[in-house]
């Protein structure tokens, strides 16, 4: 085959390779679900996290995550705690070892087919800040 037919038939088999490999290309996976930041920013799997958005005086840090689904989020990281001693403008940032989770996620309101976390729980394993729980949960905002 030769000529203009042959351009023809060229073209139509390269555009049908192209359609089938755009076809064939997975989509993105959405989250199963995310944390929102002090910002209102959708987080997944964050290196850190500001529990305090007020005055940023309690916050996680190097986070490292085993899990992330829909049910729940689990990490290990660093809390990173200020004593505020003698005031919190002039207190000194503690770090210690803490179990990180995620759950009870919900719909994210104006955000159509997301899902935030609402409840986080903190645990820590070794030593903790004064007058802290082993463990304590904080509800997370939208």
């Amino acid at each position: 085959m030769r000529g203009p037919t042959a351009k023809a038939a060229a073209v139509l088999i390269g555009a049908g390779v192209a359609l089938t490999a755009t076809a064939a290309a997975p989509a993105a996976a959405a989250p199963t679900a995310v944390v929102v930041d002090c910002a209102k920013k959708a987080q997944v799997r964050p290196g850190s996290f500001v529990i305090a958005c007020g005055d940023g005086n309690n916050a996680l840090a190097s986070l490292r995550w085993a899990q992330w689904s829909g049910a729940a989020a689990v990490g290990t990281g660093r809390d990173l705690v200020n004593d505020c001693v003698p005031d919190c403008a002039e207190g000194h940032f503690h770090s210690y070892p803490v179990s990180v989770r995620l759950d009870r996620a919900r719909p994210w309101p104006g955000h159509a087919g997301l899902r935030h976390y609402t409840r986080l729980t903190v645990t820590y394993p070794a030593s903790r800040p004064p007058h802290a729980p082993r463990q304590e949960s904080f509800p997370l905002w939208s």
